[in-house]
């Protein structure tokens, strides 16, 4: 999604199609790529929250914080700096210069996203990069605090009090995205607002607190509360929250693909339901309805029948899922080689025809170069981290490139699904050789 919409941007800018030519319908279907970002954000809250709420609800041990962050950094920071230095010598060199050493500074510790001077700039991409780690950094003591919290309300609670708070917890979190996303959203559109706090510590807060495009701790928690649901439903399958879980899962499904449907088409409906001020482009409530969207569909994925999973499982998909990291951050500063180099040599050719060459480039220089980055820089700090992270008998196998290794340690949720999926099928063979 996320490269299409670059796709467009880009053909859009070189004037090989128009707004006026193509209609609102397929300008809005061109224009809601960006929304994958939303998708990132749910998909990293739920598969990051997966231990937290196993420990929350009482089946498992507290996660190690040393192994949570030693995973992390060894999962993001290779690729992400080595494409940085890449990109800085060879594409933005300024940046070594002292008069950019503050701005750089930003790019090196994940706050690029709250700097004006930084927001979208060396690679467009970056920025998202910076609001994952915020978010990184941030989970465990998230959840230190609902831990703290069901502690001191709730003394000798049952398990479903315990679900109840977390998910009260979780919706505090989206009130507070939501809030934050209010409150930046108007500073950002609005001339001279008012200031509750003196003028120093609104800009540290608004800095630290919503940055350029906010924080998007709602999508995140939309995520977390999709995984709470999870690690229930493996707990309490007969219980009578699991079961409205697993009956509804089909109908979560077509109410979230409505949902982003309408989200989608905003603008070609907005002079039947005017809401564009809240769900228009960048308005403040648009993050949240994407959310909740995508959260449907992948209610319906998890809790659902066979026929709603099986399209994510098969080997194409989840090959370039592996590879999504290094096609997230290259696709761009590829596709801007592309238009400086490759272009000129074709402004004979019909507009239809350039318009092509950007998939064309895709497939052959895109993701062969992704899959080359993948294998050099991504794929030993996966191992690395998984080496320090495991005992010796296993970081012997990783060490060995064993396949499911390699692509399962990307996170602790991958090391939980991936024990829970083994138990399941060491079951069934038990079950067939009785």
């Amino acid at each position: 999604m996320v490269i299409f919409y670059h796709i467009q941007s880009f053909a859009h800018t070189m004037h090989l199609w128009e707004f006026s030519q193509v209609g609102p319908i397929w300008t809005d279907i061109s224009l809601v790529g960006s929304a994958g970002v939303t998708l990132f954000f749910v998909l990293s809250g739920f598969l990051l929250f997966l231990p937290y709420a196993k420990a929350l609800l009482g089946c498992s041990s507290w996660p190690s914080l040393r192994r949570y962050f030693t995973r992390r950094i060894f999962r993001i920071w290779p690729g992400y700096y080595v494409a940085l230095l890449l990109l800085v010598v060879f594409s933005h060199p300024e940046y070594l210069q002292i008069d950019h050493l503050k701005q750089f500074s930003l790019f090196l510790t994940f706050l690029m996203d709250s700097g004006e001077n930084t927001y979208q700039r060396i690679n467009g991409p970056f920025w998202t990069l910076a609001v994952e780690w915020q978010f990184y950094v941030l989970l465990p003591f998230i959840a230190l605090g609902m831990r703290y919290l069901l502690g001191r309300v709730i003394r000798q609670g049952t398990t479903l009090r315990c679900f109840t708070c977390i998910v009260l917890c979780l919706f505090g979190i989206i009130i507070w995205g939501l809030l934050t996303r209010r409150w930046g959203h108007s500073w950002h559109i609005t001339p001279n607002p008012p200031m509750l706090v003196p003028a120093a510590l609104h800009h540290i807060l608004l800095f630290f607190l919503y940055g350029q495009s906010g924080k998007y701790l709602e999508d995140f928690a939309v995520g977390m509360l999709l995984s709470l649901c999870y690690i229930w439903l493996q707990m309490k399958p007969d219980h009578l929250i699991s079961a409205l879980l697993t009956r509804s899962s089909v109908l979560a499904w077509f109410l979230g693909v409505a949902v982003l449907v309408f989200a989608t088409f905003w603008n070609s409906t907005s002079y039947v339901i005017p809401l564009a001020p809240y769900i228009g482009p960048h308005a403040w409530l648009a993050e949240i309805l994407f959310a909740c969207g995508y959260g449907f569909c992948l209610m319906g994925i998890l809790f659902g029948p066979q026929t709603l999973r099986w399209i994510w499982e098969t080997k194409p998909l989840r090959w370039i899922g592996m590879l999504s990291y290094g096609l997230y951050i290259w696709h761009e500063p590829l596709y801007f080689l592309f238009m400086d180099r490759v272009v000129p040599l074709l402004h004979n050719w019909p507009r239809s025809d350039i318009y092509s060459m950007f998939f064309v480039w895709l497939f052959v220089v895109i993701i062969p170069f992704s899959w080359i980055f993948y294998k050099c820089v991504e794929v030993p700090g996966i191992k690395l981290g998984a080496m320090l992270t495991t005992s010796p008998a296993k970081a012997a196998v990783v060490s060995e490139g064993h396949p499911l290794t390699v692509a399962e340690p990307a996170d602790p949720a991958h090391s939980a699904h991936s024990q829970l999926v083994t138990a399941t099928a060491e079951t069934r063979q038990s079950g067939e050789r009785a």
